[in-house]
């Protein structure tokens, strides 16, 4: 977009974000991008060079479904997946900028992001809503039970003890009620485990969503694409339609659209999300 278009645009993101009663943030995985926790390049290549080597691997994403021979090097890989991605902070401060503007702002985040990098940013556990899973929970691979279990402590040990990209056989984990291997905790068929956690931020979600009906709302969509816009971007249109007092709001290097019964509502942003969140936050000073 071109440079009046943006200001323009970002000009309006302000107001409302400033006016509106409350701001609904959905964010997919270009806000993390954005953050830094890119899957492929130079970041990557640093990471995971071992990898790339041995079993041309060419990103952090082909390389969950990679068909490792044995559960020790499947769970080298993962270990060092979800230790980069979701117990490091990220690169850039993406997150704490968010959260810096919506200080003092009612809000609710929904994500279908699983990297915890919110929480790690230090926005409040009780206005969260990971729809997918989260990099530091696992399950049962079956699953025979409807819980999930920490992986700090383990994954720590994995990274730490892997050689050869291989972790000890004895720190492959297995499921404490039926013996079957663990899995990760993320929505990839119809194994996943939707535990009491996930329930009951669902429900906040809903009762967030009730709450607010009928005010000046703000949804503001951080970095979905198109992999699954039934999760964000389609709902957060309906409700903009269903509320004439609400606003769409849609940032996104790339990808920004909105649907065209809300158009004269919608506010598109095509721009780096971390350069955008400058300048909102400059704006406010």
């Amino acid at each position: 977009m071109d440079a009046l278009e943006y200001t323009y645009q970002l000009v309006r993101l302000r107001k409302e974000i400033e006016s509106a009663d409350a701001v609904v943030v959905g964010a997919g995985a270009g806000l993390s991008t954005a953050a830094g926790l890119t899957y492929s390049g130079e970041r990557f290549e640093r990471l995971f060079g071992d990898f790339i080597k041995k079993y041309g691997i060419r990103d952090m994403y082909s390389g969950g479904f990679y068909p490792f021979a044995t559960p020790e090097e499947q769970w080298a890989w993962w270990s060092r997946h979800i230790w980069c991605n979701r117990y490091e902070p990220a690169p850039n401060d993406t997150y704490k900028k968010l959260l810096r503007l919506l200080d003092n702002k009612d809000f609710f985040v929904i994500t279908t992001n699983v990297d915890h990098q919110f929480q790690l940013a230090g926005f409040p556990k009780d206005r969260l809503f990971y729809t997918q899973g989260d990099y530091g929970l696992w399950q049962c691979s079956v699953p025979c039970h409807n819980k999930t279990y920490d992986n700090f402590d383990i994954v720590k040990r994995m990274v730490k003890e892997q050689h050869d990209m291989r972790v000890p056989s004895e720190l492959v984990p297995a499921c404490p009620v039926c013996g079957k291997p663990m899995a990760m905790n993320l929505r990839a068929d119809d194994t996943f485990v939707e535990d009491e956690g996930w329930h009951a931020a669902a429900e906040r979600y809903q009762q967030y969503l009730s709450l607010h009906a009928g005010q000046h709302v703000l949804y503001l969509e951080l970095g979905v694409g198109g992999n699954t816009p039934v999760i964000i971007k389609y709902p957060f249109w309906r409700y903009t339609y269903d509320n004439p007092r609400a606003i769409y709001a849609c940032v996104n290097l790339g990808q920004v659209t909105t649907a065209r019964e809300i158009v004269d509502r919608s506010i598109l942003v095509d721009a780096n999300i971390d350069i955008v969140l400058d300048e909102l936050l400059e704006g406010d000073n």
